[in-house]
């Protein structure tokens, strides 16, 4: 646990470090920000639905521009070798880079919390979809980290491991939309795999076993592919 924690912190820290983080939460604050206030006077609703609503195709574009540099960039400038010579395994610098990338994501929200006090300022707030709702969000950054992760590992290129996560983290929003091209039969398997429903019943506040194993299931598939993608590499 010590080398895992020691691979977070330097890795969350690394990420305060580099342009890129600011401005990925710059542009994230702008698009999440400019997509609630336009919704909310158009509905007036006193709730961020259409906020959450938005996240999974938000994060779909956002969180791959996280990760994609975890991976590709040590392997580009050559401090992936040093890394393997210190005493931590490759599931260490999985785990350990997974979480300082999920936490760097956790991060990105706080400042969003301003929609929930803007909004109970102006109306009663439902506190349940709203602890729900950011609940729903940290696990879903957690599975949408684990698939860019997974993509920074098979590549020393950050662009190609940007379109990779991008590509994985869009498949998995998008599934649960596209039913009526899927056989009748196959419809309960496919609606579970996409990540819309899971995140959405959180998001009401609804907390289900079934969708935390699910978030759970997706994070641990991913992260034993980048070990496995480690070791191939290796």
């Amino acid at each position: 646990m010590t080398q895992i924690k020691t691979i977070a912190v330097k890795e969350f820290k690394d990420y305060f470090i580099s342009p890129i983080a600011y401005i990925v939460i710059s542009l994230f604050l702008i698009v999440s920000g400019w997509f609630f206030f336009s919704t909310f006077f158009i509905y007036g609703r006193a709730d961020l639905r259409d906020f959450f609503s938005l996240l999974p195709m938000t994060f779909s574009f956002f969180i791959p521009a996280i990760t994609m540099r975890l991976f590709a960039e040590e392997k580009n400038v050559g401090s992936y070798e040093t890394l393997l010579t210190m005493p931590v395994s490759f599931t260490h610098i999985a785990v350990g880079k997974f979480l300082a990338a999920t936490a760097f994501t956790a991060a990105m929200l706080v400042p969003t919390l301003s929609y929930a006090l803007f909004i109970s300022a102006i109306g009663e707030v439902d506190a349940g979809p709203v602890i729900g709702g950011y609940l729903g969000a940290v696990l879903l950054a957690g599975a949408y980290c684990s698939m860019g992760l997974f993509a920074s590992a098979l590549t020393r290129n950050q662009i190609i491991a940007f379109i990779i996560g991008c590509a994985l983290c869009f498949t998995l929003t998008i599934l649960d939309r596209m039913l009526f091209f899927i056989p009748e039969r196959l419809v309960p398997v496919i609606e579970y795999i996409g990540a819309n429903a899971h995140f959405s019943n959180i998001s009401k506040g609804i907390i289900d076993s079934r969708d935390i194993v699910y978030f759970a299931s997706v994070v641990f598939i991913f992260i034993f592919s980048t070990y496995i993608a480690m070791k191939e590499k290796n």
